[in-house]
């Protein structure tokens, strides 16, 4: 029995991001049921393939759960299906992607009958705005939210992955959404009904970059493959075996860096001390570090990148994911049966150690459970269903707290979704060590002027929360801290392991402060991996995710795909990992801690690739900017500088259409050119001719002309072009918010809505302890004289410490 196996999910349509929504309730333990057509879920049929024809990536989103086929031609299929969702406690609707043949189903009515039903429903763009309804693809879709352009070689193409990366960012934030439904339920409230914006939920990889273009205005530029604005270097470089990923972010990782390879003179350089600066000299850098890294294997490199504190990992092939006993006994690697094939797939990432996970499963065969009466009755230990009402202002985790130790985006993300929802979020900095994302170099006039105040990405990151500072390596300041802590729900940190634990703040210590406290460390490998000492950034996720190893063509290197993929990725699977814990902390009164690994969570975007080869046996197949299923598919040039346009044709209607557009009407009555394979044969040909029509428009004009022959594209956008995005701007996506010493300054809605609108943000970013009067007053009871003593022995405080105070201490 799973933590979560009181439920009963029913799945509708056909759409990775529901798909991935409902598998995450299914690794819990829910009875997720889903609704195919008698010719099975269309992804069913998507490549690539096992040798015994099972798709791969439908195999990693549908493990563990149940098919049931419902065929619209009969006559009874919507009473059918009516009933089925009657008789459940979530609805996860595909059908707005792909409807998959799907009976229609009167929600409103059912929803009146059934308050207590949780309700999600998933698009491309949503239901209102410039985009509604536009023809898409995971890559079309990645393209406008600004995630391709800026990657691979700098003439061009823009470099990326095929379609597997919007449907888990979009499937994570559908279980959000649900899960906190769900928590807010239990307590006697009723169900809610969501509307998730796949193209939204892709912007969490972007948000970091558009805030900076609106700080520091338009300085993005695609500056080679493995190269990304503002940081050099971070990439990925040969070794004498293997390849190794370097990310070196602060003056003192640049040195260690340096010292590391004998290269004093870079080191010593000041005009090399700045990552601006380094950038403006990659060619002459990298020409004296690579040769230097090419003495040593990437082993040996990584080794002695621990010792210095270096953000540097190896860069696994999928053959050696899949040999890693560490990912299998942690679960991140876990056995799935395909018809009658065994393999293996990415498990969950969200590792509670109270409640885990399933460790693999077996893949519904189409219409398995098609004997089975669809009845609550035959189901164990399933809750009722409160049908009550709540006030239709209370947010889902209003009345949760949380107390928020972490820094920069992972953590804070996570933390920041909890405040959205309607969680009273506590973050926790301290005048000597505040969040690095408040800015890492510290120029002149940086504490005088309040620099620290002042940073957009911080802002983006911490609103809806209240901030205090506490003085950790101080006795009162732990004691403080252990204060806020017994009356918790929660508690994040993405620190190193030891760092709480040392305080005396381990969960050892708080469970037995506070039983029902959920614990959540989010570190870089896992508290108990071999590797968890190991320094990371979201760029180091990526590199050892085994993803940039089947990026790019055959022969080329291993490619990244962002500046810091996992940050974003970390942040929400931490996120989802509460939700479940807290609903068991809920129901038994028992919190947990939570081991997450943020490398693990950015291995799910590898998946097909680790299913496929450990089924067959046979090296990953690398796509480059074509696709395993779809002919045509790249990203093309278009008129203007740096134009670029993002084309995916998904059937053959569609390539009909497309044909007849680009002045080929003779290929589109061609009826040897209907299947994929026969495109596939003359691929180089059609792609010219695509080429040649794009070349002619700008980047917009030929989206239009796409788009109004139903052909998906997209223009590859830049993350400064989505400030005045006139679909997200229609969806007020992007919400003004004014803050002291920034003014009015944009932040991001959640990708998931309840109406029409976003949640309005109740609150900008605080200032640097902010809160410590109203929290430590209001909360622990603290007089106006204590507080006074603590802000004089620096306990707590609302300016930094200037570095020369720090020395002092």
């Amino acid at each position: 029995m799973g933590v979560l196996s009181h439920l009963r999910v029913i799945e509708v349509g056909s759409s990775a991001a529901t798909s991935y929504c409902a598998r995450l309730f299914a690794d819990f333990g829910a009875n997720v049921q889903k609704v195919e057509p008698p010719t099975g879920d269309p992804l069913r049929h998507s490549r690539p393939l096992t040798p015994g024809g099972h798709s791969v990536w439908f195999a990693f989103l549908n493990f563990n759960k149940s098919s049931l086929i419902i065929d619209a031609t009969d006559p009874d299929a919507t009473t059918r299906l009516a009933a089925l969702i009657e008789d459940c406690d979530i609805l996860v609707d595909g059908r707005d992607v792909d409807p998959a043949d799907c009976p229609p189903i009167d929600i409103a009515t059912i929803r009146s009958q059934r308050p207590g039903l949780i309700y999600l429903e998933a698009s491309w763009f949503g239901h209102q705005g410039l985009y509604a309804g536009l023809a898409a693809t995971d890559s079309t879709v990645r393209a406008l939210a600004g995630l391709i352009k800026l990657t691979g070689p700098v003439e061009g193409p823009p470099l990326h992955a095929p379609d597997f990366q919007t449907g888990i960012l979009a499937g994570l934030w559908g279980f959000i959404a649900t899960a906190s439904s769900e928590l807010s339920r239990a307590q006697g409230g009723t169900g809610r009904s969501w509307s998730l914006s796949i193209f939204e939920a892709t912007l969490s990889l972007t948000e970091y970059l558009i805030f900076e273009a609106f700080e520091c205005g338009d300085v993005m530029r695609r500056i080679g493959v493995n190269r990304f604005w503002p940081s050099f270097p971070t990439g990925i470089y040969e070794t004498k075996k293997g390849w190794i990923g370097v990310t070196t972010v602060t003056p003192a990782q640049w040195r260690a860096f340096c010292d590391m390879l004998s290269l004093p003179e870079l080191r010593d350089d000041p005009a090399l001390v700045l990552n601006e600066d380094r950038l403006q000299q990659m060619e002459q850098i990298e020409q004296q570090f690579i040769p230097r890294l090419k003495a040593r294997t990437a082993q040996e490199w990584f080794v002695e990148g621990l010792k210095r504190k270096i953000p540097i990992v190896p860069v696994p092939e999928i053959s050696d994911l899949l040999q890693d006993a560490e990912k299998k006994r942690r679960g991140a690697i876990v056995p799935v049966l395909i018809g009658e094939e065994k393999g293996l797939t990415a498990g969950s990432m969200q590792r509670l150690t109270l409640t885990p996970p399933r460790e693999g499963g077996r893949v519904p065969a189409l219409g398995d459970q098609q004997d089975l009466v669809s009845s609550r009755r035959h189901l164990s230990g399933v809750a009722s269903v409160s049908s009550g009402r709540v006030n239709s202002d209370q947010l889902p985790l209003q009345g949760i707290r949380v107390v928020d130790f972490s820094m920069g985006w992972a953590g804070p993300l996570c933390t920041r979704t909890l405040a959205d929802l309607g969680a009273d979020v506590i973050k926790i900095e301290a005048i000597q060590y505040p969040d690095w994302w408040r800015g890492l170099n510290r120029p002149a006039g940086y504490i005088a002027d309040r620099m620290y105040e002042k940073a957009v990405r911080f802002c983006a990151m911490n609103r809806n929360k209240r901030g205090i500072t506490l003085d950790l390596k101080q006795r009162r300041g732990i004691a403080l801290a252990k204060r806020l802590l017994a009356g918790a729900d929660i508690v994040v940190d993405n620190y190193s392991v030891d760092v709480l634990p040392k305080l005396g703040l381990g969960y050892d210590v708080l469970r037995r402060l506070n039983p029902r406290l959920v614990m959540m460390s989010m570190s870089a490998f896992g508290t108990d991996s071999l590797h968890r000492d190991c320094r990371a950034y979201g760029s180091t996720l990526e590199q050892g995710s085994g993803l940039p190893t089947v990026i790019g063509k055959a022969g080329d290197p291993p490619g990244m795909s962002h500046i810091a993929f996992g940050d974003a990725v970390g942040g929400l699977n931490g996120c989802a990992a509460v939700l479940v814990a807290l609903n068991h902390a809920r129901h038994t009164g028992k919190g947990q801690f939570i081991d997450l690994s943020q490398i693990e969570c950015m291995m799910p975007f590898a998946a097909p690739w680790i299913t496929a080869h450990s089924v067959s046996g046979m090296p990953p197949v690398r796509y480059g900017n074509r696709h395993p299923q779809f002919v045509p598919h790249g990203c093309f040039r278009c008129a203007g500088d740096d134009g670029w346009i993002m084309i995916g044709v998904t059937d053959e209607n569609m390539w009909q259409r497309l044909a007849v557009l680009i002045d080929r009407p003779d290929w589109a009555t061609d009826p040897s050119l209907n299947s994929v394979e026969a495109r596939r044969s003359v691929e180089d040909q059609i792609e010219t001719a695509v080429a040649s029509w794009t070349l002619a428009r700008d980047a917009d004009q030929a989206m239009s002309d796409l788009q109004a022959a139903r052909v998906a594209a997209g223009v590859a956008r830049r993350p400064i072009d989505l400030l005045n995005d006139r679909h997200l701007r229609s969806r007020t996506f992007l919400q003004d918010v004014e803050r002291a010493l920034i003014g009015l300054h944009p932040q991001p809605s959640m990708p998931i809505r309840e109406g029409t609108g976003p949640y309005t943000i109740r609150a900008p970013a605080p200032t640097l302890g902010q809160h410590n009067v109203e929290i430590l007053s209001g909360l622990l009871g603290l007089s106006v004289a204590e507080i006074v003593q603590l802000e004089r022995d620096g306990i707590i405080g609302t300016v930094i410490l200037c570095e020369r105070e720090l020395e002092k201490k």
